[in-house]
């Protein structure tokens, strides 16, 4: 609690209901967060009440507010200007800052025989280099195209030492490479393809069709058949290339195409500029988590704009979701570039694959700091975004009944922690409460039993059995295998234990393959968000392969247990105890007599008869 609250709520109920901006500072004066307002009083009355409803960055942000001033403007278009000059200027911790991954980038040449282009942030190893290039996208891009369209090798293989040692690779078979490795291709030849890379890259496509042409018909003219081709196969590459080009003008004409992606504690914004339907360079922000912003977009896009200038804004900007302050924006962005600028959210075509291309980029990027991949980072991201989740879930717990008519009744439960199994955080149920039939009640016993746990685990006074205690950890998501009908039986009782944890159900068709999500009030589509389809996927076959081998090796030892009561005096539970202490049948055919009759608490002649069985039974 701030104890300067009665202070700052004075304050705000004088304050106008104009618009503004508003300038949050700490008890250093130091300026902590910038914000606009289009009801100065009502905004910034929602920081100071006495029982807010914070997210915990902004509690955080709130628990050090000494003092606060504002800016009155005269309308709210002016306040959004006004605050992207303002946290420009002061860079307030709680806002969102810009920081991109620009620096120098090269294109490479080794050195002959056999030379390699590839991409490169220095100039330390030995080669001639192009460059320096500002954009470490576009240099990847241009190595990647000339090395497909010359057919030049990208392998780590040496040459010459390499020759004939292995078969060509993959790419040699679907016509990428040349297959420098077969040994077939002169030093004189591939120096050739080298040669006109580089030129391509340095004069573009027209110009080296040119030359490219004049040297095919030499070549024709001399009869040198095998070089003509060779030279027209090459002329039809750059030209198909240059066709692909030709489809993405109308689309990409002056375009910006923005991505987003998101973990738990970092957000990675990526734009594509595509100018002259060319993509010309790629800008990529990373986000801290301390921003306050629940919609990073609805702040990046002010900001990243207001730093440049009208030339350089594009005509249309794609983005995944569209901004809070549309009509807003766009006035700020026209007024810069002195014409209409337009804020699109395609579903579909081509425009929506650019915009799925961005948030690859951006989870490509994330995936590098988070140590996950980008598909999983995406993936956990359009979970967040399809169950309306505030933040992709770090932990996912799945829960599944296992039984067979009502014998061995199980349930399994797994974890997903960042996208993947957590498999030492598995967990396994025997149903104890039930005597009969009901994947309801049983779902129900074991949510109580596992929450009870966590409850358990909150009163431990050792801080180190509590870290390795996984019922301590309460999950970001519970999924359950089942639809809404498991959905309607289990909320009530996070209800009861007062855990606001997101609760869905996993919906199968007919051939047992993940359809949909389940939610109280119906059922949410996944199959068009494919990373977060593939993940659920994942997850329930993962949580019924788990369930189910557990059943059916209860199953199996209930069934080896009553085998055991066949010998008089030997009742259930003297045969189950047999079987926790002997854990597999090897083991069980090792004791002796006298061993078995101290375990079960039989006497000698009853152990003797229990061992006779025992070593009749089958190995497996």
């Amino acid at each position: 609690m701030n104890p300067r609250l009665p202070y700052l709520q004075r304050k705000t109920a004088a304050l106008t209901t104009s618009p503004g901006v508003y300038i949050m500072k700490n008890a250093q004066e130091k300026i902590i967060y910038i914000g606009k307002a289009k009801n100065l009083r009502n905004r910034v009355t929602s920081y100071f009440r006495d029982h807010p409803d914070h997210t915990p960055k902004t509690a955080q942000m709130v628990s050090q507010v000494y003092d606060y001033d504002f800016i009155v403007t005269g309308s709210e278009y002016e306040a959004l200007v006004l605050e992207c000059s303002l946290i420009k200027q002061h860079k307030p911790r709680y806002n969102i800052l810009l920081k991109d991954d620009k620096g120098y980038h090269y294109i490479r040449v080794s050195p002959p025989p056999y030379a390699r282009i590839t991409a490169e942030l220095n100039t330390q190893a030995e080669g001639t280099y192009l460059g320096p290039y500002m954009s470490g996208f576009t240099v990847r891009q241009t190595v990647s195209t000339v090395n497909r369209m010359f057919r030049l090798p990208t392998c780590s293989r040496p040459f010459p030492e390499s020759f004939r040692r292995e078969r060509p690779c993959l790419y040699y078979h679907i016509g990428q490479c040349m297959g420098v490795c077969r040994g077939n291709i002169p030093e004189e030849e591939y120096a050739e393809a080298v040669s006109d890379a580089v030129r391509f890259i340095k004069n573009g496509g027209d110009h080296t069709v040119t030359a490219l042409e004049q040297r095919m018909t030499a070549a024709a003219d001399r009869l040198d058949f095998e070089e003509a081709a060779r030279l027209r196969d090459r002329i039809a590459a750059i030209r198909k290339a240059g066709e692909k080009q030709d489809i993405m003008d109308a689309v990409t004409a002056d375009t910006d195409v923005i991505g987003t992606a998101e973990s738990n504690d970092m957000t990675v914004i990526s734009v594509l500029i595509y100018r002259d339907g060319r993509l010309s360079d790629q800008n990529s922000f990373q986000i801290s988590s301390e921003a306050l912003s629940e919609h990073p977009l609805d702040e990046f896009l002010p900001q990243y704009y207001s730093t440049r200038s009208g030339s350089e804004l594009p005509k249309t900007i794609l983005l995944e979701e569209m901004p809070a302050e549309q009509e807003l924006l766009e006035n700020m962005l026209a007024e810069r570039a002195g014409r209409k600028v337009t804020l699109e959210v395609p579903v579909r075509g081509t425009r929506h694959r650019l915009v799925l291309m961005a948030k690859q980029n951006a989870g490509e990027k994330l995936s590098i700091k988070a140590g996950r991949t980008g598909r999983e980072l995406l993936a956990l991201e359009e979970l967040a975004r399809a169950l309306g989740l505030e933040k992709p879930p770090v932990r996912i717990e799945s829960y599944d009944i296992s039984n067979l008519s009502s014998a061995a009744m199980v349930a399994g439960m797994v974890v997903f922690e960042n996208g993947r199994p957590l498999k030492n955080a598995y967990r396994r149920f025997s149903i104890k409460e039930l005597s009969g039939q009901n994947d309801y009640a049983a779902m129900q016993e074991v949510i109580r039993r596992r929450f009870g746990e966590y409850f358990k685990a909150q009163q431990e006074t050792d801080e180190t059995a509590k870290a390795l205690n996984s019922f301590a950890v309460l999950p970001d998501l519970i999924l359950l295998d089942g639809g809404q009908t498991h959905v309607a039986a289990i909320q009530p009782i996070l209800d009861e234990l007062a855990l606001r944890i997101p609760l869905f159900g996993m919906v199968k068709d007919q051939k047992h393959r993940t359809r949909a999500i389940a939610a109280n009030g119906g059922e949410i589509s996944v199959r068009e968000k494919q990373a977060a389809f593939h993940l659920l996927t994942r997850i329930q076959d993962e949580v019924h392969r788990y369930a189910i081998t557990y059943m059916k090796t209860r199953h199996k030892k209930s069934s080896y247990a009553l085998t055991l009561t066949q010998i008089r005096g030997i009742g259930e539970k003297k045969a189950q105890k047999l079987l926790m202490t002997y854990k597999t049948r090897g083991q069980l055919k090792a004791a002796s007599p006298a061993q078995l009759a101290q375990t079960a608490g039989i006497n000698p002649e009853t152990a003797a008869q229990l061992y006779a069985l025992i070593q009749e039974l089958p190995d497996s």
